[in-house]
């Protein structure tokens, strides 16, 4: 029996990048894509609980939902799939998902995270376009195909999800990263409607990216694919044992 490899993204189901994979994973497992049936950018790990999600069998096993990619990923499990995936796949999204800030915001990186919750080895994979906005899916679909079988092979720690960033070509290496960070200067659009009332748009802020040099940001700059693992317990340990925290505690009591 072949590997069953569920893909999903949040550039939604008809995205290049989705199809790219798909095409190169096909020869060697059985792939379901569930993915929104349109753009759902920043949904974040959203799911959808006050109205119902509908699901449209776009063609053979491909299914478009009207929801976010965590939704999809909990009706692809739960509803759509014969037997649980064997992996995840998450992408190949259209633009970085680098630093805390993105992997916060990105569908991309939280429908890979929904899988991790349910216990699927799960990677989210996201490509930088060149100057050109030109981007390397060709390239993107041939690598994220060879992480995929590692990953069914060795699998991957309990909790553990890879957030995987690919840089324009020529790529230099690759690399194991921790989260840097991209600080975003908040902006939001002022306008009036036809009715003269107020309405605000959450605009394209400039990101500030910083980081060490073992970060995701600077790996990328250096021309290597980035891997990170990142983790569903998000106790920060140190600071269970902080002085402050501890003060704040007997404060209470």
């Amino acid at each position: 029996m072949k590997p069953l490899i569920l893909l999903t993204n949040d550039d939604g189901y008809f995205s290049e990048g989705l199809r790219a994979l798909a095409g190169r994973l096909r020869p060697f497992s059985e792939v379901v894509i569930v993915a929104p049936d349109r753009e759902k950018s920043a949904a974040s790990l959203a799911l959808t609980l006050r109205h119902p999600l509908r699901v449209e069998k776009i063609g053979p096993r491909t299914f478009a939902v009207d929801g976010t990619p965590a939704d999809c990923v909990y009706l692809a499990v739960a509803k759509i799939l014969p037997r649980p995936p064997d992996v995840l796949v998450s992408g190949i999204n259209h633009g970085p998902n680098l630093g805390q800030q993105d992997i916060s915001y990105s569908g991309t990186v939280s429908g890979a995270i929904q899988g991790t919750f349910l216990g699927i080895p799960s990677v989210a994979v996201s490509l930088l376009p060149d100057a050109k906005k030109h981007f390397a899916f060709d390239f993107a679909g041939d690598f994220t195909a060879r992480l995929a079988l590692d990953v069914l092979r060795a699998g991957l720690p309990a909790g553990v999800t890879l957030n995987v960033n690919i840089p324009p070509l020529p790529v230099s290496g690759i690399e194991l990263t921790e989260l840097g960070e991209k600080r975003y200067a908040p902006e939001v659009v002022e306008k009036r409607d036809p009715r003269d009332r107020t309405y605000y748009w959450i605009g394209l802020a400039k990101a500030n990216p910083t980081g060490s040099r073992r970060s995701d940001v600077r790996a990328v700059e250096r021309g290597s694919i980035s891997i990170t693992p990142i983790h569903t317990d998000r106790t920060d340990r140190r600071a269970l044992a902080s002085p402050a925290l501890k003060k704040l505690l007997q404060d209470l009591v």
